[in-house]
């Protein structure tokens, strides 16, 4: 027997059905071991030597795994095709014995019959350099939030932690707050004129543009009226007509963060939701007459690169079902960043025969929504570009000039898949300006006046936040739904709509950071430092060395930070109340347990008292019962619970918290269980669906 251990018990079924007899598959449900989370764990005087335990609650899987390997003639360790996976698998073998030369590692970037098999043919060694680059990731951030997480507590409020990545994300949201505070917005007018060539003629319109050969921009109603009042009494004349052949190309298939900010923006998923339903589809689902399967690849990448066997597939199937002009003369190839690891191919279909309405009636609508963006996204990219008839009028008038473009589509290309998922439309898509010739003279039907003020930047949204943590190098594919969503748990963000928007806990920290941690807390060091990451994944620089590195100006930074008399503590507010014990007004404080009263005269006079009567019953989750707020309580032994707020009408209580998410495969509610370093979340009909855990200390790991 061969035991092949994979992370998520999700993909069990699915890689089953690959492997044939003779193979057990065993799922670790992710990290088996790690840092202890009560300590430091990493030895800053002697090479920054990592201490690993195994998990707590890992302690039964690791001895099931431990029976099965001992009876198996072969492992194989089958962890997710990435520098997480890879660590992963160097803990197992570290714990199962496996010596480090043995050829035990195989990865796919997809579940599929001919990936598997070939995984199976090519087994390697496992890569220490991604494994230390990884381990470099883990060492750094347990560093920065076990060494700055206090100092932060003392300066702005007890139970605060900090992340490296994590904090320039929130530096992002809550330097775009300030932009849109101090913003101050500016008057500006747009001046159009309807215009047609003769009586019968059809009416359209042109904007205006330049006055005497240069652009113009009205800045009030004075500007605007000087310039009606010369245009009415001019002449339109044609000064020029360019008519031009152009073309729109498609845009390439998705990575990790265009998914999820598509998912957003087209379908209003979050970002933990996209990546939960991703992951459906990476795992397998139930298919009538296929049984589990896998839909799309691996869902972690920053690649755009899409493999021949898929390209082949792809063009053979738009030749099928559009026909020839619709398949590009050589197939597409886009190009991937820079910064990009590209270890693997761009998000896609499996099996392009596998259509989103062939596989419908098996999904659920939000796994099913996904997989027909992912699909006509991918297929839409191995088409050939739309093409459009374009129009680009000049107009004189006076001493003023005016433009009109115009743009009708006439080969639909790529669009005739993906027409619905198309950015916004050109406004000059589907403008018909009539036929006209240079010199003509036209009728000026109406003048278009409108005031217009210029607005602040958008807040981010989860989208936007991604992309803008792409563009500057921050982070990596897995690390972006984790570190935006631990700044929404430790109360830093907050949502209004789609946006974020930093709290006012959110901005003390970022600003604290700022004040203090410039040189470490920054957007070119942290992307510098991700390619520091990429060299020790490269094998060009070594883990130790890169660590050392920020170590040596870490500590000078915490050093003057420790003894810095600033606080950022925000003073007591003032309430109404009166001290019974010495007649001075109560102030509400903040201690390590919340807030509460306490006498304004302290020390002299030790009062304190609850700040409510009852305790905080802040909502946690919805009733899966009554869709009422569910709120967390004590129970006489000190034991955390979740109950309805809508008790005794409500009897529902649970040990773990019910949130609004519905789970992809069966449409149960998850749960999500408290643990020391981590939220967990589960189905609750238990139906086998591996859902991401969430770090509760600590931002995610790449």
């Amino acid at each position: 027997m061969k035991l092949v251990v994979i992370e998520g018990p999700g993909k069990r079924e699915t890689l089953k059905k690959y492997l044939g007899a003779g193979y057990e598959v065993f799922a670790s449900k992710g990290h088996v071991r790690d840092l202890p989370a009560k300590e430091l764990a990493v030895d800053l005087n002697h090479n920054f030597e990592p201490k690993y335990e195994i998990l707590p609650d890992k302690k039964d899987v690791v001895a099931d795994l431990k029976k099965k390997a001992q009876k198996a003639d072969e492992i194989l360790l089958a962890t997710d095709p990435d520098r997480e996976g890879e660590a992963i698998s160097w803990h197992l073998a570290h714990i199962l014995g496996i010596k480090p030369d043995a050829k035990c590692r195989i990865e796919f970037n997809e579940i599929s019959k001919d990936a598997v098999q070939a995984a199976l043919k090519n087994p390697r060694t496992i890569n220490q350099s991604l494994v230390d680059a990884q381990q470099a990731r883990r060492v750094l951030d347990r560093i920065v939030g076990y060494k700055l997480s206090p100092i932060i507590c003392k300066a702005v409020k007890p139970k605060l932690s900090a992340g490296r990545v994590q904090s320039i994300a929130l530096k992002l949201i809550v330097d775009r707050e300030k932009e849109i505070r101090d913003f101050k917005p500016e008057e500006y007018w747009t001046v159009a004129a309807d215009l047609k060539k003769d009586q019968n003629a059809t009416v359209f319109k042109a904007q205006l543009a330049t006055h005497n050969g240069k652009k113009i921009k009205p800045a009030n109603k004075e500007d605007v009226d000087q310039i009606t009042a010369h245009l009415n009494a001019a002449k339109f004349v044609v000064k020029s007509i360019k008519k031009s052949k152009t073309k729109s190309n498609a845009m390439p298939p998705y990575t990790t963060s265009t998914m999820q900010q598509d998912a957003l923006n087209k379908l209003g998923f979050s970002l933990a939701k996209s990546s939960q339903v991703a992951q459906v589809l990476y795992e397998g689902v139930d298919l009538k007459d296929h049984g589990k399967t896998a839909l799309i690849t691996y869902i972690r990448t920053d690649s755009t690169r899409v493999s021949e066997g898929a390209q082949k597939s792809a063009r053979e199937y738009i030749l099928d079902k559009f026909g020839k002009d619709f398949v590009p003369t050589k197939p597409n190839v886009y190009t991937t960043k820079k910064s990009a690891q590209d270890a693997h191919e761009a998000i896609r279909p499996i099996n392009v025969n596998l259509t989103p309405e062939m596989v419908k009636p098996s999904l659920k609508d939000e796994v099913y929504k996904l997989y027909k963006l992912i699909y006509e996204r991918f297929l839409a990219s191995q088409m050939t570009p739309a093409q459009y008839d374009s129009v680009a009028v000049e107009i004189e008038a006076g001493d003023y000039g005016f433009k009109a473009t115009g743009r009708t589509l006439t080969f639909e290309g790529y669009t005739v898949i993906y027409k619905g998922y198309t950015e916004k439309e050109d406004e000059a898509d589907g403008v018909k300006i009539p036929k006209l010739d240079e010199g003509d003279l036209l009728n000026l039907v109406k003048l278009n006046t409108e005031q217009k003020f210029t607005k602040p930047p958008a807040r981010f949204t989860e989208a936007s936040l991604v992309k803008a943590m792409e563009e500057k190098g921050i982070g990596r594919p897995a690390t972006y739904t984790p570190t935006i969503t631990t700044l929404a748990y430790r109360n830093y963000t907050q949502k209004d709509g789609k946006a974020l928007k930093p709290t006012e806990l959110g901005e003390v920290v970022s600003d604290y950071l700022d004040k203090y941690f410039k040189g470490v807390i920054n957007v070119k060091f942290t992307a510098n430092m991700e390619s520091r990451l990429d060299d020790i994944a490269e094998n060009t620089d070594k883990w130790q060395d890169v660590i050392a590195s920020f170590w040596n100006g870490f500590k000078g930074l915490l050093l003057g930070a420790d003894k810095s008399s600033v606080g950022f503590k925000q003073k007591p507010v003032e309430t109404d109340e009166v001290c019974e014990l010495c007649g001075a007004k109560m102030v509400i404080r903040e201690g390590r347990y919340g807030k509460f009263l306490g006498c304004a005269n302290y020390p002299n006079c030790k009062n304190i008292k609850s700040l409510n009567k009852q305790p905080d019953a802040k909502p946690v989750g919805v009733c899966p019962d009554c869709g009422k707020p569910v709120v967390a309580r004590k129970s006489k032994r000190g034991k955390i619970f979740y109950s309805c707020s809508g008790y005794p009408d409500c009897k529902f209580m649970s040990w773990d918290i019910p949130t609004t998410d519905k789970c992809a495969n069966c449409g149960g509610v998850i749960y999500k269980k408290v643990l020391k370093d981590k939220f967990s979340f589960y189905c609750a009909n238990k139906c086998g669906v591996e859902i991401p855990d969430q770090p509760r200390k600590e931002e995610g790991e790449e």
